[in-house]
């Protein structure tokens, strides 16, 4: 039985867009896929069709049958998709007002018990920091891969002066992978030790060249290797990562600018900075 009040299901209607029977700008596919990797759950297993099954109608169905831990977090990692499609651009800003997602965070809050509401993070305060003398050196990698990355940080570095701002992105986001890889190589007993390390289906930690790169950075904030901050928005530049691929790039209407390369960087080198501490 859902755990859902009335009141919350149509706040929480209202955030996700879900009246016209979808739910904000998810696909079939990436709304399968957000269920799957981020929960854990096959959405379109019929224990949780509902009405028309359609994707609002599906959510409807999960709210009624899924246990109160998998509720919990969908809500949560809901309103992170949220705003990271809003530094991605993919969704309008003024669609969501600072008072709808804050309700949706207090409720959030009030089924989670003894747990925080997720922190607001300021995105300007974030993309104006500075950091000088950005080095991966201090990371203490091997030779060769420390020449590898630091290769690719010069990379970035040029392409941000020629505004190339796609390259900019994929840059960091394979920067970032290589980086998290090469330190959970040096960490491993803290990386596999984590509570939410990915395992198969017999419980077996996953080795780390099959881990996707949601898994180090949810595993680095969760060892307290990189903040909150780092995480969010690292998750932001894995979505802009995700664009790659030019169909889905069309199909969502992306268009990368300064802006997003400008986050993607900051992003890099924050955790850089995090990390060699």
């Amino acid at each position: 039985m859902t755990i859902l009040n009335t009141n919350s299901k149509q706040l929480l209607e209202k955030l996700l867009q879900m009246s016209g029977g979808g739910v904000l700008n998810f696909t079939n596919r990436t709304f399968s896929e957000f269920f799957r990797d981020d929960l854990g759950v096959e959405i379109y297993d019929q224990k949780y069709h509902y009405a028309s099954g359609s994707k609002a109608n599906l959510m409807r169905g999960f709210w009624q049958v899924a246990d109160k831990s998998l509720v919990d977090k969908s809500i949560i990692k809901l309103i992170d998709y949220v705003e990271n499609q809003i530094l991605l651009g993919c969704l309008r800003k003024e669609d969501f007002s600072s008072d709808l997602i804050k309700r949706a965070k207090e409720i959030a809050g009030e089924i989670i018990i003894n747990q925080n509401p997720t922190s607001d993070i300021d995105e300007d305060e974030f993309i104006n920091r500075e950091f000088k003398n950005v080095s991966i050196d201090k990371l203490n990698l091997s030779s060769q891969i420390t020449n590898i990355l630091q290769q690719r940080i010069e990379e970035i570095r040029k392409c941000l002066k020629a505004r190339a701002s796609l390259s900019v992105i994929f840059l960091c986001g394979s920067t970032l992978e290589g980086i998290l890889l090469g330190v959970a190589s040096l960490k491993p007993k803290v990386f596999n030790q984590s509570d939410i390390s990915p395992k198969d289906k017999n419980g077996k930690v996953l080795a780390f060249y099959d881990w996707k790169l949601s898994d180090f950075i949810n595993v680095a904030r969760d060892v307290n290797l990189i903040g909150e901050d780092v995480k969010k928005f690292a998750h932001a530049l894995r979505d802009f990562r995700n664009y790659i691929h030019p169909f889905q790039q069309m199909s969502e209407n992306f268009d990368p600018n300064e802006h997003t390369a400008k986050i993607s960087w900051q992003v890099l080198q924050a955790a850089i900075s995090q990390l060699k501490q």
